[in-house]
């Protein structure tokens, strides 16, 4: 486990396998996403290492139901009797009432998963707070909850306009330094959708489900990230359709 200061209300929790982010207000702290199981001790004792109480944790925002973000949401929230709050097209999936979608993989992304590690399941987790685009919540002045479909079909990102901070789940990866669309999409056609919609938000800090934060200067590598994906996919699509 390591914890990194991004702003003054912001750190992030790098765990084993999985980010977490803890973002401070005076009334109560709140974690966005959780890691895989096994990952509640390391995120409490990332929080007892800047100085603060994981008791005082109130909300837990899940973004999306993958076990590398859900992971350790069930324990949590019953040691912390925190609130845990997804789209509610995510929560039956958490709830593990229903079966997640399979991604669609390009070859290159195959590669990807065929070579990763095996991820144990997630403990079917509670949603206390089912949210839907546009909802506002308690966070940093006041979060807008932002429906991004494409990685899964109940996708979140968070935005806090007055502090200027985006959190973009996985729709958006900043891995080596490169900020580009996430990989491992049920519907990549709709991620990249969301990816736009991200773009164009004024933005300072942008923090991401996979990758290093974006402190400063978010917006520009937003765009200019959104604006390659664009050419990306014309040159693809050329491609496959020279006659047109």
């Amino acid at each position: 486990m390591e914890i990194t200061r991004v702003r003054d209300e912001l750190h992030m929790i790098t765990l084993e396998f999985g980010t977490a982010y803890l973002w401070r207000d005076d009334h109560g702290l709140t974690l966005v996403d959780t890691g895989i199981a096994g990952s509640a001790d390391g995120i409490e004792k990332g929080i007892r290492t800047i100085g603060l109480e994981p008791t005082a944790v109130r909300r837990i925002v899940l973004t999306h139901h993958h076990e590398d973000h859900t992971g350790a949401a069930a324990e949590l929230a019953r040691r912390w009797s925190a609130e845990v709050v997804a789209h509610r097209l995510e929560a039956p999936v958490i709830r593990r009432e229903q079966p997640a979608a399979p991604p669609v993989l390009s070859p290159f992304e195959q590669q990807l998963w065929d070579g990763l590690p095996p991820i144990p399941p997630a403990e079917p987790c509670p949603v206390h707070r089912e949210v839907e685009d546009g909802d506002v919540l308690d966070i940093g002045g006041g979060a807008v909850v932002l429906h991004v479909p494409g990685h899964t079909d109940g996708s979140i990102a968070l935005h806090l306009p007055g502090p200027g901070v985006l959190f973009t789940g996985d729709v958006v990866s900043n891995v080596q330094g490169q900020c580009r669309p996430g990989v491992f999409h049920t519907d990549p056609v709709r991620a990249l959708a969301s990816f736009h919609r991200l773009a164009v938000l004024p933005v300072e800090t942008a923090v991401f489900g996979h990758g290093d934060p974006i402190a400063a200067g978010a917006s520009a590598a937003l765009q200019a990230a959104a604006a390659a994906a664009l050419a990306t996919a014309a040159t693809a699509a050329a491609e496959q359709h020279p006659q047109l």
